[in-house]
């Protein structure tokens, strides 16, 4: 379908972690945030994984992350609307970031035609959001309607993120609920998901990757509620052997509709470190 005959243009941020392929084969537009190295800022997807992971080991300080600025939403909302009536922008969890604060600024300067949609997700789970929504456009669903279903996806759309240490978490100020966990523990592997409010909330530790990787597939096999047909999205941060292995399970439990595999950006990786997480979205009854 070319931009043309869009009833619709679909933006996200670059925290849904989506493979640019996958983002292009879907006309799903992107907006960075960014990460800073003191001086030295880079738009999220710049740099590689083992890019990022070998400056943040080299760094004194731990790098700081952005949102996308007013202006950048603005300039992305204006170019969309050149091919489209009107803009759907779905984004990272406002209890994580200011990137929805700012994208609905920016959408007021639009007289109603930039509509934002709080995920109250991150990475995968933002990612099936934005990619179900592309798939209700393709089926002709209008803006609203869209919308509508949406809010029904995020309620089934659940994220499990597991870590191998809560120091980046801990340091960059996201730890919210997740504070009981830290301090002797953080040598512990930790696994955390998504609340009501998008914030994070400590599910379960475990001691050894064995543990936490079984762990994290009983979660799914709970979070998909009985249901055996659903999409699913796999990533990680340096930990690809632990990606490779619940894929492989979640191919042997279930059936999968889709499995979309990803690494996470730089400004998911500041906040977790080496990571590994999954999103599953069971099928709507």
């Amino acid at each position: 379908m070319g931009d043309t005959e869009r009833s619709f243009a679909i933006i996200t941020d670059s925290t849904a972690d989506l493979p640019g392929a996958l983002a292009a084969e879907n006309g799903i537009a992107v907006v960075p945030l960014l990460v800073s190295f003191g001086d030295d800022s880079f738009p999220d997807g710049t740099l590689t994984q083992q890019q990022f992971f070998a400056r943040m080991a080299a760094a004194t300080k731990l790098p700081t992350t952005s949102q996308p600025s007013v202006g950048a939403f603005t300039e992305a909302y204006e170019h969309a609307l050149e091919t489209a009536d009107e803009v759907l922008s779905i984004h990272i969890s406002s209890g994580l970031s200011g990137t929805v604060a700012a994208a609905r600024q920016a959408a007021e300067s639009f007289a109603g035609q930039v509509h934002v949609f709080d995920s109250r997700n991150l990475s995968g789970g933002l990612a099936l959001q934005v990619l179900d929504a592309a798939h209700a456009r393709s089926a002709g669903m209008n803006v609203s309607d869209t919308i509508a279903r949406l809010g029904k996806t995020r309620d089934r759309a659940k994220m499990i993120v597991g870590l191998d240490s809560l120091e980046n978490l801990a340091r960059g100020g996201r730890i919210g609920k997740v504070s009981a966990f830290v301090g002797s523990l953080l040598d512990l592997k930790v696994t955390l998901t998504l609340d009501e409010d998008g914030k994070f909330t400590p599910v379960k530790r475990t001691r050894g990757e064995k543990a936490a990787l079984a762990h994290t597939l009983d979660w799914i096999e709970a979070a998909m509620g009985g249901a055996q047909t659903g999409v699913f999205a796999v990533g990680h941060a340096m930990s690809a052997e632990r990606a490779r292995i619940i894929r492989d399970q979640i191919e042997a439990r279930f059936d999968a509709t889709d499995i979309i595999m990803y690494e996470a950006g730089s400004v998911v990786s500041t906040h977790t470190g080496t990571v590994w997480g999954v999103a599953v979205l069971p099928a709507s009854v």
